[in-house]
C-alpha cells in the first residue's frame, strides 16, 4: 500500500493506494481493499467516513462496473464520497489484481464538520458532489461529443453549474485532474484550457487512461474547490 500524508488549505488529507489481491470475486477484492484502508485511516485516528474522494481503477468495463457497485455499497448514506472509476491496462495493473484503488480521506479542521452528499437528480451510481467541511468535492465528470474540444466545453459547463450549486465557483478551484484517453494529446488538452481560462489552479493534475465507461469518451475531470463564505 502507497501512503502519502499532505497539507492543503489549513486541512490534513491522507492519500492511500494499493491493487487489489486476487481472492475470489471483484466485489471481494474491493471489500478487502477498503478494509485495508480502513485500517490504515483508524491508526491515524480516522476512518473510511473521512472519505472524501476515490478512484477506482479496473482491467475492463465489466470488472469497473462490478467495482464500482461494490463501492457503492460500502461507502453509502453520508459516507458516501466523490470518486470516479478508470480503465487502465499499464499503469495500475503490473500484477494479477483486477481492481486498485486511490482514496482520499480529509482530517477537517472543524471535528463537528457535517457530510453533505448531493446526488444527480435523476439519481446516478456516484455522487454530483460532496460538501465538508468548507470545500466540495466533485465526482467526475464526462460529456459525449465528437471532439476533445467539445466534450471539454461542455464537462466544464456541468461543473461550472454544480460548483454554482455548492456555493462556490471556478476562481475557489483548489485543485483540477484531467484524465485523458490515451489517444489524446496533453499539449492539445492544454491549449484548450488556455483558450477556455481555465489554467491557474492551484494543482493540476494530467494524466492518461485507455477507457471509460460510456464509449467515446475523451476526458474527465475531477475537481475540488473551497465554498465561498
Amino acid at each position: 500500500m502507497n501512503k502519502n500524508f499532505f497539507l492543503e488549505h489549513g486541512r490534513e488529507f491522507y492519500a492511500l493506494s494499493s491493487k487489489g489481491r486476487l481472492e475470489g470475486t471483484v466485489q471481494e477484492e474491493m471489500r478487502d481493499l477498503y478494509q485495508r484502508f480502513d485500517k490504515e485511516l483508524r491508526g491515524w485516528g480516522l476512518s473510511l467516513t473521512n472519505t472524501v474522494r476515490t478512484r477506482t481503477w479496473a482491467r475492463d468495463k465489466k470488472t469497473r462496473g462490478l467495482a464500482a457497485d461494490e463501492r457503492s455499497r460500502i461507502l453509502a448514506g453520508k459516507g458516501k464520497a466523490s470518486s470516479s472509476s478508470y480503465i487502465s491496462l499499464q499503469e495500475h495493473f503490473d500484477s494479477k489484481a483486477r481492481v486498485a484503488l486511490d482514496l482520499i480521506a480529509m482530517r477537517p479542521a472543524n471535528p463537528n464538520s457535517e457530510r453533505k452528499p448531493v446526488e444527480y437528480d435523476p439519481v446516478k451510481p456516484y455522487l454530483r458532489y460532496l460538501i465538508y467541511d468548507s470545500f466540495v468535492f466533485l465526482s467526475g465528470s464526462v460529456a459525449p461529443g465528437p471532439d476533445l474540444d467539445r466534450q471539454l466545453t461542455d464537462v466544464l459547463s456541468e461543473i461550472d453549474g454544480s460548483l454554482m450549486d455548492a456555493g462556490s465557483s471556478w476562481d475557489k478551484v483548489t485543485s483540477a485532474a484531467y484524465f485523458l484517453h490515451r489517444s489524446q494529446k496533453i499539449d492539445a488538452l492544454k491549449e484548450l484550457l488556455e483558450k477556455k481560462k481555465r489554467l491557474g489552479v492551484p494543482k493540476t493534475e494530467i494524466g492518461f487512461v485507455d477507457d471509460f465507461a460510456p464509449d467515446g469518451i475523451f476526458v474527465e475531470v475531477e475537481v475540488t474547490a473551497k465554498l465561498n463564505k
